[in-house]
């Protein structure tokens, strides 16, 4: 068994509440070793079409803008 087969059997053993430790420690492991190992995360479908739909309505001034706290606006979202 290879080292990162026992390093991912150990982790699928961890329960998620204690997997920030592992992140960190990686984070640790990252910033010493000059090495970059966070994953490459590529947007579904959904999350392409939201960034598309936000960059015309900042391109045309379109859509509502909000400049209250993010407590309040979500008050008010949670509200409609």
């Amino acid at each position: 068994m290879s080292y990162q087969e026992i390093a991912k059997n150990m982790i699928d053993r961890l329960p998620d509440d204690k997997m920030i430790f592992v992140i960190n420690m990686l984070e640790g492991l990252e910033e010493m070793s000059e090495l970059d190992i966070y994953p490459v995360f590529k947007p579904n479908a959904t999350t392409i079409a939201g960034m598309a739909e936000t960059d015309e309505m900042i391109r045309t001034g379109s859509g509502q803008h909000f400049e209250v706290a993010t407590k309040e606006l979500f008050s008010q979202i949670l509200e409609e």
